[in-house]
């Protein structure tokens, strides 16, 4: 039986954060180990989505692709188990955004709430191009490419996902072709990672703890941290639910853990330092062996990026397979 394909990608803008790891990155390892039976993984580094944003600037995102090959692996990604690859590497993505690009609607792209909230938090970039409107078609065709049955995302992107099946499905009936089967969203376990305050730990926001963070930089962060409010002393009680240490706790700390650390904060009889010192202890233990592996593949940057190579080649063959049954049924002149 055939296996269901699954893809997902990052977006090479910056440093890989504990969000991203454990929103993202965990799913995609798990769904390769403990699933391998079902489905083919494929995973890339999305390159060229990073200029949508960074189109001004772009000295950083070699850099930054390099960063999360690494991150990619270190967590976990075999590519004896999964396709890894760069998006820039299979030109068969390009080919494919522009052909979706003539057939979808302008309407559906200005709906997107992404298009209008970004556009407000980064007022410091002129983001008024077809490149960042665009956005969700390339998107789409990074996922359709390889016919992907089920795509691993976060609960923001479900809006960019429900776009990609709208796109596929308007691409089979204006063709009356079933080439293209609609994505379906994998939610991971943690869809949302609280940052240092509170808000949803983001790269914008600046209140991340990167997986390119020394121990003593992760250890400060986390002392540094805001609890709930309410507790300026020791003795006050607090509500546990109120701060983002908590919520980190229900993350990476047991259960008999996450119990004595609410019921302490509840009565007072821990201090907000004690409950993040437990936290901290435990984001130790699951990241020491990422840092470890990381470590080595810094070391070996032409191992790192032979697997991007392999990895971007096989994901080619199959986006070429793609394309040929695209072009097909638009009558397109087939490449010799």
């Amino acid at each position: 039986m055939d296996r269901e394909r699954v893809l997902s990608g990052m977006q090479a803008s910056g440093k890989l954060h504990l969000g991203n790891l454990v929103g993202a990155l965990k799913n995609w390892v798990d769904l390769q180990n403990n699933r391998q039976d079902k489905y083919d993984c494929f995973y890339f580094v999305a390159d060229w989505h990073a200029l949508t944003t960074g189109y001004a600037n772009p000295s950083t995102i070699k850099e930054s692709t390099q960063d999360l090959l690494i991150n990619f692996i270190a967590a976990g990604l075999d590519p004896d188990k999964s396709t890894i690859f760069i998006q820039s590497m299979v030109p068969q993505h390009a080919e494919l955004h522009l052909l979706l690009s003539m057939i979808t609607p302008l309407g559906w792209l200005e709906r997107v709430p992404t298009y209008k909230e970004k556009q407000e938090q980064l007022k410091d970039r002129d983001l008024s191009t077809y490149g960042f409107l665009g956005y969700p078609v390339l998107q789409t065709a990074d996922i359709i490419i390889y016919r992907a049955k089920h795509v691993p995302v976060g609960i923001d992107q479900f809006p960019h996902l429900e776009i990609s099946r709208e796109i596929a499905r308007r691409f089979n009936y204006l063709y009356n072709r079933d080439v293209f089967p609609e994505p379906e969203g994998l939610l991971t376990e943690f869809p949302k990672v609280p940052g240092l305050d509170g808000r949803k730990m983001s790269k914008s926001y600046d209140n991340a703890i990167y997986l390119s963070d020394s121990p003593e930089i992760v250890e400060q962060k986390i002392r540094t941290m805001m609890t709930d409010p309410a507790r300026k002393r020791k003795t006050d009680k607090g509500e546990p639910e109120l701060s983002p240490v908590y919520h980190l706790h229900k993350i990476f700390s047991s259960k008999e853990e996450l119990d004595i650390v609410a019921h302490g904060c509840r009565t007072a009889e821990i201090g907000c330092i004690d409950c993040k010192k437990i936290l901290i202890k435990n984001i130790f233990a699951y990241l020491t062996p990422i840092w470890k592996k990381r470590n080595e593949l810094i070391s070996n940057p032409d191992m790192v990026l032979e697997i991007a190579r392999k990895g971007s080649q096989k994901a080619g063959n199959v986006a070429e397979e793609t394309m040929k049954l695209v072009r097909e049924a638009m009558g397109l002149s087939c490449r010799v």
